[in-house]
């Protein structure tokens, strides 16, 4: 997700059993689209579960895909998100190198950052951060100089975002006594 490279997010709602995942997953290799991230969990109902997955805009068109994906049984509803339409979180643990004298600004960078120090050794420090890709991408532009040990990103999660506009009241007209 680095840079301006467009993405297309879809959020597929799976059946939670076994080999789903490789099927969903191996529609959009056989086609040759590149996958960029992708994550899977169960939802609020454990017979379900949602897989992001974001593919880089560079293999559209995806129509024939998405059309494929609603064929597989264990599917039961494909969604396309536009980034500016959907809400995407991603989350980074990194260890970073942190000696003594550095440890004050990179407490500070995590603070600015949102980010939590979840582990503290002697030389090195884990943070761990979450938020939009390109918060990620800064934060981690930004502890490079540092000397990044290890680094670890979950990939992208999205739902749409939410209407914004009060739905409209209809009158209801009451019959005379």
């Amino acid at each position: 997700m680095q840079g301006d490279i467009q993405h297309h997010i879809y959020s597929i709602l799976v059946e939670n059993k076994f080999g789903v995942l490789s099927r969903v997953a191996g529609l959009f290799a056989r086609r040759g689209f590149n996958i960029v991230s992708l994550a899977v969990s169960p939802t609020e109902d454990e017979r379900f579960s949602r897989m992001t997955i974001v593919v880089d805009a560079a293999s559209a068109p995806l129509e024939q895909v998405t059309k494929q994906l609603h064929k597989l049984i264990p599917v039961i509803k494909v969604m396309e998100m536009h980034p500016d339409d959907a809400v995407e979180r991603e989350l980074m643990l990194v260890t970073v190198k942190a000696a003594s004298d550095a440890r004050s600004q990179i407490t500070e960078l995590a603070s600015i950052f949102e980010a939590r120090i979840e582990d503290v050794g002697f030389e090195s420090i884990t943070i761990q951060v979450a938020g939009r890709p390109d918060k990620l991408d800064a934060m981690t532009d930004l502890l490079t100089p540092f000397g990044i040990v290890e680094l670890q990103r979950t990939g992208l999660i999205a739902l749409p975002k939410l209407a914004r506009r009060p739905a409209r009241l209809r009158s209801v007209k009451t019959r005379p006594a």
